[in-house]
């Protein structure tokens, strides 16, 4: 007993509390209809007016969970609820009253008193349980710690302060550019300017953090936003992502993360029709290829998103894969997945794979991807991005797989590098094999990846680790960037778009100084670009451009923004034959010149480095 007590004493506290508030409020009503002199007739009537409230209201108060949530914190939700259970509770009470009018226990009751009596309960009632918000929001003491700014007043910031109101954390109020929000007052903190007021308002209030809630801004807002709070000397700039990053919807506290350095690249977000890779993917057999490496492993999170009836992940690196199932298994445990180690280049497990799972969308992933590797060891390239795409493309065929995408890149467009150069010879063996029986094959171009393994970005922060320096090879070397997520949905995007033997390709917007990129970097890690952080440059490596092209003037676009298909020659079938035999033989006979040469021969736009 003891230990139910304990247990359910909120509830028990509550219960007897409204209890009491329906008696009062009964007497209550009876005393201002009365003007404050109840004739004795009446009390009988009280009594049982009081008795027929209990009985009602209280199993209704239970059923609507009057007594299941924070009574500390009431939202407009829950007093919802709380008329909702009133509101029902009396029009049964005013209901068996009325009917009962002419018998006893309620003959001759005032009719009036249902009414007042309605009002009373519902203002007790809500008032009671909003008390203890409202006294500890208007009473709410002065809080210690570093002071904290909002920028953004919008939904994701309001609900952001409603979390900070319940802490310690000493926030200030908000800063938003919308005109009809100056001077207003959220949760009990005011709007005290714009942006453009940074500077004056975080000196007068001596503020230490600024969180930035911009989920929808593009992100040339944001990168302003943080210079200008830099600028006015705020160390601590911290960062609430976009809804797409909030799994549940729901902003809180544990969302907030550092500013990174993609938050200030100044890309748009590509938009994605999700409904048509929902029809696409849904209810589907889906291998990915390369599935423990950057892209290969997002995509298989983002596949599972949309419901496949199976994923089949396959990957040489035992680790990787180790690691993708054990996350993979627990954010999508519903979902049935085989995870299978194997090489692209082994024919013979290939086709046991294909002949075990029988997919129907397959994701080609796996390549090497490092331009400099790749122009010093070229059998590897072709062994891993030529034939292990002509393996896994043939076993797609001959098990009449529906769609196989094969995943480009832009190093493909006028190569320079053996990377480059394999991976448009990729696109060719599937736009070949596409002209053959069902299976429709398309391939995607993109940029660097920012978040990928061993990327540029990877580089810069170790080096930062170490103070540096940055070693940057040519000060107008430029890229295109995009997020792992960004490419992935391309990638599906662009899957459930094609009809056959595309290659499809993003505008990514304005390409990216490396040197801009390293400076900002090194702001963000809270040092002086070429003060405490030097920044040097060394020399461009074999097979790197300056400036990779993305698009040219011939591509076509798509129904979806800043996707477009390339215009591609015809494939010459008997000379990709003919090549393929050649560089079989030079990769066996280890003859990296000749591989070069026949490279060049099968594709006239290859015009290799040699630094």
């Amino acid at each position: 007993m003891t230990n139910f007590l304990k247990k359910n004493k909120k509830y028990l506290f509550l219960l007897i509390a409204d209890a009491l508030i329906i008696i009062l409020v009964a007497w209550l009503s009876f005393l201002l209809r009365f003007e404050w002199a109840i004739p004795q007739k009446y009390f009988f009537h009280l009594k049982n007016f009081i008795i027929l409230s209990l009985l009602i209201s209280l199993p209704i108060f239970y059923w609507q969970k009057l007594y299941h949530f924070s009574w500390a914190y009431v939202s407009i939700s829950d007093l919802y609820r709380i008329i909702k259970a009133i509101t029902l509770s009396n029009l049964i009470i005013g209901s068996i009253i009325l009917l009962c009018l002419g018998f006893e226990p309620f003959s001759g009751f005032p009719r009036s008193i249902i009414l007042i009596n309605y009002f009373f309960t519902l203002l007790a009632i809500s008032g009671f349980r909003a008390g203890k918000r409202i006294f500890s929001e208007t009473l709410r003491p002065a809080k210690a710690g570093h002071k904290i700014l909002i920028i953004g007043a919008g939904e994701a910031g309001e609900e952001l302060a409603r979390n900070i109101s319940k802490t310690s954390l000493n926030l200030v109020g908000f800063v938003d550019d919308n005109e009809l929000k100056q001077n207003a007052i959220i949760h009990n903190y005011p709007v005290l300017g714009k942006r453009r007021d940074l500077p004056e308002i975080i000196k007068n209030y001596e503020i230490e953090e600024v969180i930035i809630t911009f989920p929808s801004v593009p992100q040339k807002i944001t990168r302003e936003t943080v210079e200008i709070c830099r600028k006015a000397g705020v160390q601590k700039i911290k960062i609430l992502p976009s809804m797409r990053e909030i799994m549940d919807g729901k902003v809180t506290l544990a969302n907030v993360r550092e500013v990174s350095i993609e938050d200030l690249l100044g890309r748009e977000e590509v938009k994605i029709d999700k409904e048509a890779i929902k029809n696409f993917i849904y209810g589907k057999k889906v291998l990915i290829t390369g599935a423990a490496g950057s892209i290969g492993s997002h995509l298989c999170q983002e596949i599972s998103n949309f419901s496949p009836e199976k994923l089949i992940a396959f990957d040489q690196n035992e680790t990787g894969i180790f690691r993708l199932e054990q996350d993979l298994d627990k954010k999508f445990p519903e979902i049935p997945k085989i995870f299978e180690i194997g090489d692209v280049c082994d024919q013979k497990k290939i086709e046991y794979l294909f002949s075990k799972t029988k997919p129907d969308i397959v994701f080609h992933a796996a390549a090497y991807k490092h331009v400099p590797l790749m122009d010093l060891h070229p059998e590897e390239a072709v062994k891993n991005n030529i034939f292990g795409t002509l393996a896994v493309a043939e076993a797609a065929v001959k098990n009449n797989v529906e769609k196989f995408v094969f995943i480009s890149t832009d190093k493909a467009i006028n190569p320079t590098s053996v990377m480059g150069a394999s991976k448009q010879v990729g696109e060719m063996i599937c736009l070949a094999l596409n002209k053959k029986q069902s299976t429709k094959f398309c391939a995607v171009r993109f940029g660097n990846v920012l978040d990928s393994q061993g990327n540029v970005i990877e580089v810069f922060k170790n080096q930062i680790e170490k103070g540096g320096p940055l070693e940057i090879t040519h000060p107008e070397m430029k890229r295109y960037f995009m997020t792992t997520e960004e490419a992935c949905f391309l990638v599906m995007q662009a899957a459930a778009a094609s009809k056959s033997g595309e290659v499809f390709v993003l505008d990514m917007g304005q390409p990216i100084k490396i040197k801009d990129l390293a400076y900002e970097m090194i702001k963000l890690a809270g040092y002086e670009p070429d003060v405490e952080i030097p920044i040097v440059f060394t020399k461009i490596r074999p097979g790197e451009k300056l400036f990779e092209e993305i698009l040219t003037d011939s591509e076509k676009p798509t129904k979806y923004e800043k996707i477009f298909i390339a215009k591609l020659n015809e494939i010459n079938e008997e000379k990709l034959s003919l090549g393929l035999r050649k560089l079989a033989e030079a990769c066996k006979e280890m003859e990296r010149g000749k591989i070069i040469e026949i490279l060049k021969e099968l594709l006239p736009n290859y015009q290799p480095k040699s630094i």
